[in-house]
């Protein structure tokens, strides 16, 4: 079986079946629900393959999501409440960045922070892993998520004009890159003139 193309994320102007994210949207503090993000096992797939059918047009099957993580780089993710899977994410491992390629949360617990509590597990990642960044896409028209990543630390990159099938519409390629805190306390770090004079 073919392996199915990006959901969410899609840095190649070849790719032409991605689709948008389901996030959640950050309004208040006091509206935050704890979750456990864990990784996803066999038997999360039906409450995984719900979420996934109540957020797209044009879902992945069981199939799809198995091809995907039967690749050595694919990893699965789920957040879990109450022992009730209500978020899920699929990304690849690439040598300096994370490579999303499916993120949903459950219609009945968006706005509660979940998306960004999942998002916020990738970028543990990136520090602990030596990575470098998040790559991701949205659709053109999906104003909330554009900004809800914006708001968690993203910027839209590149177009990727007809990117999508079903509508022919534009994504916005939008990147997370870590930042060297080093770098940040001391940019302009003066150069150790002597070491020069030596090795001239």
């Amino acid at each position: 079986m073919v392996r199915p193309l990006p959901r969410l994320v899609g840095a190649s102007h070849n790719d032409s079946h991605g689709k948008e994210a389901i996030v959640s949207w950050i309004q208040s503090p006091q509206q935050a629900l704890k979750v456990q993000i864990r990784w996803l096992i066999r038997r999360d797939m039906p409450e995984v393959l719900d979420i996934e059918r109540q957020s797209f047009e044009f879902a992945w099957t069981e199939e799809d999501f198995l091809c995907c993580l039967r690749q050595r780089n694919c990893i699965g993710m789920v957040a879990e409440y109450n022992h009730r899977i209500v978020g899920f994410m699929i990304y690849e491992l690439h040598k300096a960045k994370l490579h999303v390629l499916n993120f949903a949360v459950d219609p009945e617990f968006r706005r509660q922070a979940i998306g960004a509590q999942m998002i916020e597990k990738l970028v543990d990642k990136l520090s602990q892993q030596r990575r470098q960044e998040i790559v991701l896409e949205v659709r053109e028209s999906n104003l909330s998520a554009q900004l809800f990543f914006k708001k968690m630390g993203f910027k839209a990159v590149l177009v990727l004009r007809s990117h999508y099938d079903d509508t022919d519409e534009d994504a916005y390629v939008m990147r997370l890159t870590l930042v060297d805190e080093e770098a940040i306390l001391l940019p302009f770090a003066p150069a150790n003139r002597i070491s020069e004079y030596d090795a001239a």
